[in-house]
């Protein structure tokens, strides 16, 4: 019984490795990226790049382990997960209120140290904001934020 078991599971592990989900890659740059639209520094450019755009963006760097099913899954649906919420290849897109929510969620998410996930600097460990990365981000959205106009209605109040 256990032997039947066991081979079945093996079946299936076999089978699933050719059922693969679409990759998080684009053709170059999005006509929406935020770069289009708002000055990013290339020091802040390079910190988000390093420690953000595997799951904020249209182009996700995957590793080895990205091949074998069903960590695959777990990866797509972590980066599709990390799009809905903030995607700097699409941010120009974005109505300046949600721009600027987005821009606040930047500045406590960095601010705070729960961003990038302990999860993803398991493995990516280059991706740890210093303390100085993390304010460098944070005083980049809050000066960003401070510049995009508020809604009619919304009082605009400048963030420190």
């Amino acid at each position: 019984m256990l032997r039947k078991v066991l081979l079945t599971l093996l079946i299936i592990l076999v089978v699933i490795q050719f059922i693969r989900p679409e990759k998080n890659q684009a053709v170059g740059m999005s006509t929406n990226d935020i770069t289009t639209k708002y000055a990013v520094p290339a020091n802040v450019h390079a910190v988000l790049k390093r420690s953000c755009f595997d799951c904020h963006s249209n182009n996700t760097e995957y590793p080895w382990y990205n091949n074998i099913q069903p960590v695959a899954w777990f990866l797509n649906h972590h980066v599709q997960k990390g799009k809905g919420e903030l995607n700097f290849n699409e941010f120009a897109s974005y109505s300046p209120k949600k721009a600027r929510h987005k821009l606040e969620e930047v500045d406590d998410a960095v601010t705070e140290g729960w961003m990038p996930l302990d999860s993803y600097l398991w493995i990516h460990h280059d991706a740890k904001l210093s303390s100085e990365e993390a304010k460098l981000l944070a005083n980049w959205a809050n000066g960003l934020r401070n510049g995009i106009p508020a809604p009619a209605g919304e009082k605009q109040e400048p963030v420190h």
